[in-house]
């Protein structure tokens, strides 16, 4: 028996993986966040499935599920929306499993800032104005921010920024940021990205306020960064013509042209 953690994807039923889709459909027991886990996914679950929302529950009564199934030998499957690997709540789920014996595995998902990139149609790297990307949140009521981990340390990186949980803060990411990235600094909030409600603004610091609506009071994103503006940035060296790579050798004296054609 194992418990499958799962990484839903960000709201599209059809960007969960396909990996993500067996296993559910494999195990005979559900247990998922209803809060965010699109219902249709629930549809991969075998005939006759437990499925269990854990949305009003707490971490004891999860663990006890988890427990019953694994006396039971029935695997679980325990779904998650976007990715595990960020604010899932999982590495919680998985001491209390350890110190039980109770095996676990996981399974990747879609992001939500990866989604909401996509729906932008924006690369969040852009050679010139950022290569890098990072993930973050402001202070909320379930978890707090280390020491160090400032929107003011972060902004003055001048890397892109997805901020997770942070829409209800908004006033105070517009303060925290704009002495870095500037008042005409590009930013895009994502409400829902890939479900059918997804709703996308574009302003800049100095405007985002005005624009936002007020029923976007959760499960929004906020990406801040001169990329969003897809303006004045280089082209990558990586399809130039006179780039030396592995399977376009530019000379006879490149390595990769040896390592391709051998003798020849």
């Amino acid at each position: 028996m194992t418990v499958h953690f799962i990484g839903a994807g960000p709201g599209a039923p059809d960007l969960l993986t396909l990996r993500g889709r067996d296993l559910i459909a494999a195990s005979p027991v559900c247990l998922y966040a209803g809060s965010l886990v699109p219902e249709a996914i629930l549809n991969h679950c075998p005939d006759g499935a437990r499925v269990v929302n854990t949305a009003p529950m707490d971490l004891e009564a999860i663990i006890a599920e988890c427990e019953t199934a694994h006396k039971a030998g029935y695997d679980i499957a325990r779904l998650h929306s976007g990715d595990l690997s960020v604010w899932s709540a999982m590495g919680e789920q998985i001491r209390r499993l350890e110190a039980l014996g109770i095996p676990y595995s996981v399974t990747p998902g879609v992001p939500s800032f990866a989604a909401a990139a996509a729906s932008l149609g924006t690369e969040l790297t852009l050679p010139g104005l950022a290569q890098s990307v990072i993930l973050s949140r402001t202070p909320g009521r379930a978890s707090s921010m280390p020491d160090g981990e400032s929107l003011a340390n972060f902004g003055a990186t001048g890397a892109t920024l997805a901020l997770h949980l942070s829409i209800g803060n908004l006033s105070s990411v517009v303060s925290d940021l704009t002495p870095h990235y500037g008042a005409d600094c590009p930013v895009a909030v994502v409400y829902r990205a890939s479900w059918p409600d997804e709703k996308i603004i574009r302003a800049t610091l100095a405007t985002i306020e005005a624009k936002i609506d007020e029923s976007i009071s959760r499960t929004a994103l906020i990406l801040v960064g001169p990329v969003l503006g897809r303006k004045g940035f280089s082209e990558s060296r990586l399809y130039a013509t006179d780039y030396d790579r592995r399977y376009r050798p530019q000379t006879a004296d490149s390595p990769w042209s040896e390592w391709q054609h051998g003798d020849d």
